[in-house]
């Protein structure tokens, strides 16, 4: 080859434009990935690495192998990660009390009231509340409703007396288990079944997904179907990180996000259906449904739950959820 045509190639090569490295998206949760959550983040990954055609790269980290419960939302801040979907119950300790509007027990009663407030006004200024942490909350995600569990029957509501049942940090969560006679144990997700084993505590609770995929079955003899609260995620970025990115980048991210909640709440439902049918087809927990009579005794039980935390919440934010469940019951 002559020293023409080596120069030749050395020119061209040098004029070509480089390949720009693509842009990490670290998102971190602390559940399995066969859950709603879990299946909901790797939907996003596969979403937004093909609509960008690899510009971005989305790394998906669960159970916990970044971080804890406790530590993730201050990883987020100091955009040691890109993206999480922590649990309602977490906003709460960082301030933001409103957020435990969610924690409240027997505020839902079924998901269309539930995606009524949190995709209506109330849901939305919620995640515009996030803005003063730093924080943008881009998508609301479900879990489902939850379900009591302990190592005895919880067939009334004096069963619940004396027991320690782990909870998620919450003011709101502890004050609904001191209502029922039980110790509140605050306690990170990964902690959970170790401490069932041990004996640390007694129950927690929890939708069937969680149940099955943290096989909670194993530590945990009984499970009665109160679908007494609602447990659900806020997908949330750093601020300053995402908006700061190229906006063809930063909108179609926002796209995929979309499309991932859409499938998101599709397989919630069905997932806890078939999460219970596994616990039932194992054999290890007797499950028990809770009888309508029964039920609205925890129900009365716990309602002064709402009254207490209204100045704390917000008068206007609870009553709204109320008459968003006026509007949707069916005519007497």
């Amino acid at each position: 080859m002559s020293r023409h045509l080596c120069l030749l190639l050395v020119l061209s090569a040098l004029a070509l434009p480089a390949q720009a490295a693509p842009l990490i998206i670290k998102f971190s949760h602390v559940v399995a990935p066969d859950t709603p959550k879990g299946r909901a983040a790797l939907k996003f990954k596969d979403l937004a690495e093909k609509m960008t055609r690899g510009k971005v790269r989305v790394q998906v980290y669960p159970n916990s192998q970044l971080y804890k419960d406790r530590e993730e939302l201050e990883a987020l801040q100091i955009n040691a990660v890109q993206m999480l979907a922590p649990s309602l119950s977490k906003f709460g300790p960082l301030g933001l009390r409103e957020f435990e509007l969610f924690d409240l027990p027997y505020l839902f009663p079924d998901e269309q009231v539930l995606h009524r407030v949190m995709d209506g006004p109330i849901g939305q200024r919620l995640l515009q509340r996030l803005e003063s942490k730093g924080l943008l909350g881009l998508a609301y995600w479900d879990n489902g409703f939850k379900h009591f569990s302990a190592n005895r029957p919880l067939h009334k509501l004096e069963d619940f007396k004396g027991l320690r049942m782990r909870i998620q940090p919450s003011q709101v969560l502890a004050a609904q288990m001191r209502a029922l006679g039980a110790q509140p144990q605050p306690m990170g997700f990964a902690e959970v079944y170790g401490a069932l084993e041990r004996g640390v505590v007694d129950g927690t609770e929890n939708p069937e997904s969680n149940f099955f995929s943290q096989q909670m079955d194993r530590v945990q003899s009984h499970l009665t179907l109160s679908q007494h609260g609602y447990l659900g995620y806020v997908v949330v970025v750093n601020l300053r990180v995402w908006r700061g990115l190229p906006d063809d980048i930063r909108l179609t991210l926002e796209e995929a996000l979309r499309l991932a909640t859409v499938f998101e709440r599709q397989i919630a439902r069905e997932d806890n259906r078939q999460a219970l049918a596994r616990v039932r087809a194992a054999g290890r927990t007797q499950v028990h449904v809770l009888p309508q009579a029964e039920r609205e005794r925890l129900r009365q039980q716990m309602l002064p739950v709402h009254r207490t935390f209204m100045p704390v919440i917000g008068r206007d934010l609870i009553e709204g959820s109320y008459r968003a469940a006026a509007e949707s019951a069916p005519p007497p």
